[in-house]
């Protein structure tokens, strides 16, 4: 297999990426056959599976717009993946010039061709660091010298979490960063979760049963279980919802049933 300028050295470029799964769902062109394989296997069971991270997306453009609407210019996207159109830094600034914005991830190829894409693009850094290592995403040099902690930050945790098992300590991790955060900062956050999918949980289990083969466990939480990331924040309304439901700019009725396959909030930390 030919490798291509923009997947690093040192990666096997034989073995399938979450990152890059995501990125051919979304219709992107940074991923291998092997990544369209898996992600084809997963769709078998889940054919909405598309739908479902443009929802994600969707919801994502609408949570930073309202961040900056409540006058929250820095963003700290862990688990940002590989750049897409309408990414946090395009969003944000497209409603204030002089936001910021730094993308965590610990995805090689994620990182790798962030650091390309964003080249000369003022305001915004990259990080290669771990969502379980919270410390050291805060202490990154990126970080610390262009986001100010003692001023309100959104940090967002979009289709990540659910990546993480309960051994990873996710939860353990998300309270440190929001303890970290300083008040009036935000946690927009997306999660998978058997709730509102639109077919048998044995059927859709067979998409988790595909991510567990790829060695990413896809863990599908309850809504209760999702609940608890945004303790230690105040959730805004309309609460923890199905991801299209989240301040929708459309008539709901028109989203695909796939799209309410997962669940969104954003909270706000007093």
């Amino acid at each position: 297999m030919e490798r291509p300028a923009w997947a690093p050295p040192g990666i096997d470029i034989s073995v399938p990426s979450v990152s890059r799964m995501y990125d051919f769902y979304l219709g992107g062109s940074h991923n291998f056959e092997v990544d369209r394989e898996a992600a084809r296997k997963a769709m078998e069971f889940m054919p909405g599976l598309p739908k479902i991270m443009q929802a994600n997306r969707a919801f994502m453009r609408r949570a930073v717009r309202h961040t900056v609407d409540n006058d929250v210019t820095q963003f700290l996207d862990i688990g940002s993946g590989i750049p897409t159109f309408g990414n946090v830094h395009e969003v944000a600034r497209a409603a204030d010039p002089a936001a910021r914005v730094v993308y965590v991830d610990h995805d090689p190829v994620a990182v790798a061709h962030s650091r390309a894409v964003l080249e000369g693009v003022e305001g915004t850094a990259v990080v290669s660091a771990d969502l379980r290592k919270p410390a050291d995403i805060l202490r990154s040099p990126e970080v610390t010298r262009l986001l100010d902690l003692e001023r309100p930050v959104a940090f967002l945790l979009v289709a990540v979490l659910h990546f993480l098992e309960d051994h990873d300590r996710p939860y353990e991790a998300v309270a440190e960063l929001i303890d970290a955060l300083a008040p009036g900062s935000f946690l927009i956050l997306t999660h998978a979760s058997y709730e509102g999918i639109p077919s048998l949980e044995e059927q859709a289990g067979g998409t988790v049963g595909v991510y567990r083969n790829i060695r990413n466990p896809l863990v599908m939480r309850s809504g209760a279980e999702v609940a608890r990331f945004f303790e230690g924040t105040e959730l805004i309304e309309p609460g923890l919802v199905p991801l299209p439901v989240w301040r929708p700019e459309s008539p709901v009725e028109e989203e695909d049933p796939h799209t309410f396959s997962g669940l969104a909030g954003v909270g706000r930390k007093a």
